[in-house]
C-alpha cells in the first residue's frame, strides 16, 4: 500500500521552510500531537510563540488546503474564536521543497469538558454561529461526507491491506458488510453545509473567555449534525439531555433540522469504519506503529468485530429524540 513517508522532513528543512516566509526562528522545534500532518511549536526573536503545520503530501490538493485556510480566515473575520493562519504578504499557504505548510499563532487552553452542561450550551452557540456563516456558500474543492468515501472506499482499503488475520477474516468481514449495507441504506443527507468536520473534544480548547477551535484539517461539506454528535457521551438519557442543551444554544443563531438526528448512527458508523481504514492506510508511516502499538494485533481485530456488532444494533434502534 503506497503511503508517503515523512522521513525527508528534517528539522533543518522545517526551519528553512519557516524562514523562507521571512519569519525567523529563535528556538528549537517542539513537536505537537499530530499524526496526519507534522505540527511544531517555536518562537521568534521577539519570543512570540507560533505553530507550523506541514501537510501530509498527496492527501489534499493545494486548492483544498487553501480552501481550509480561507474558511478559517473567513470565520475569524466574523469574530469567531478560530485559530486562523497567519498571512504574510496576503499569503497563508506556503511551499518549500515539495511540502506545503501554514503558520499559526500559538493558542493554549484547557480541555473541553463534554459532561459540563454550561460548556455544552456555549459550544452549541459557538457551532450555531459557525454554521450561520458557513451555510452562506459551499466549498468548491473540499469533498462531502459520503458513504462512497467513508464506507465503500474504506472497506476496499481494509481488504487490500491484508492486515485482518485469516482466523478472523470471515467473522470480521461478515459483520463489516452487514453494518456497511445498513449504513448506506440509512444515510440520506438532504441538506449539506460547510463543516468543521471533526468536532471532538481534542479539537476544542477552553479559555476564560470561552472555547476556540484549533484544527479545520477535516473541514468538508455535510449535514449540520456532524458538528454536534461527537460532543455527546454517556447513555441514551444523558445524550438526550446533552443534545437538548447543545441545541438550546445552537438555535439562537441557526435553525436545526430535527430530521438530521436520524443520521447520527450512520455518521458514527462511517467514522468507525473510516478510522480502521485510516490506520491500515497509514501503518507504513513509522509514527503509527510507535503511537498505535495495539493496532494490527489479533486482539484489536476481535475488538473491532464486537464494536461493529454493537454498531449494527445501534443502527436498528430509534434515533435520539429531543426532550419534550
Amino acid at each position: 500500500m503506497s503511503v508517503f513517508n515523512f522521513s525527508s522532513l528534517s528539522p533543518d528543512l522545517i526551519l528553512d521552510g519557516i524562514e523562507s516566509t521571512g519569519l525567523m526562528v529563535d528556538s528549537g522545534l517542539l513537536p505537537l500531537n499530530s499524526y496526519e500532518n507534522r505540527v511544531y511549536q517555536f518562537h521568534n526573536e521577539a519570543k512570540e510563540k507560533f505553530v507550523t503545520k506541514f501537510y501530509r503530501p498527496q492527501r489534499w490538493q493545494p486548492v483544498q488546503i487553501q480552501e481550509e485556510l480561507d474558511f478559517a480566515l473567513e470565520l475569524q473575520e466574523h469574530e469567531l474564536p478560530i485559530v486562523a493562519p497567519i498571512q504574510i504578504d496576503g499569503q497563508s499557504l506556503f511551499e518549500y521543497q515539495g511540502f506545503h505548510f501554514a503558520l499559526y499563532p500559538c493558542r493554549g487552553g484547557r480541555i473541553f469538558e463534554v459532561d459540563n452542561l454550561d460548556q455544552l450550551e456555549w459550544m452549541g452557540r459557538f457551532v450555531g454561529r459557525i454554521h450561520a456563516i458557513s451555510a452562506k456558500k459551499a466549498f468548491q474543492h473540499r469533498p462531502s461526507i459520503s458513504t462512497e468515501a467513508f464506507i465503500v472506499d474504506a472497506i476496499t482499503t481494509i481488504k487490500a491491506s491484508g492486515y485482518v488475520p485469516k482466523t478472523l477474516h470471515i467473522a470480521f468481514f461478515t459483520i463489516l458488510e452487514q453494518v456497511a449495507s445498513l449504513c448506506i441504506d440509512q444515510y440520506q443527507a438532504e441538506h449539506v453545509i460547510r463543516l468543521h468536520g471533526d468536532c471532538h473534544a481534542g479539537n476544542i480548547l477552553w479559555r476564560d473567555e470561552g472555547p476556540h477551535f484549533v484544527d479545520l484539517d477535516d473541514c468538508r461539506m455535510g449535514p449540520a449534525i456532524q458538528d454536534l454528535w461527537m460532543m455527546l457521551s454517556g447513555d441514551r438519557q444523558q445524550q438526550c439531555l446533552q443534545l437538548d442543551t447543545l441545541l438550546s444554544g445552537y438555535e439562537e443563531f441557526f435553525e436545526f433540522d430535527s430530521k438530521e438526528l436520524a443520521l447520527i448512527e450512520s455518521l458514527r458508523t462511517m467514522r468507525v469504519i473510516n478510522y480502521i481504514a485510516w490506520l491500515c492506510r497509514r501503518w507504513q508511516d513509522p509514527a503509527f506503529p510507535m503511537n498505535f502499538p495495539w493496532f494490527n494485533t489479533e486482539k484489536y481485530w476481535e475488538e473491532q468485530i464486537l464494536m461493529l456488532k454493537e454498531q449494527y444494533s445501534a443502527l436498528q434502534q430509534a434515533p435520539l429524540s429531543l426532550l419534550p
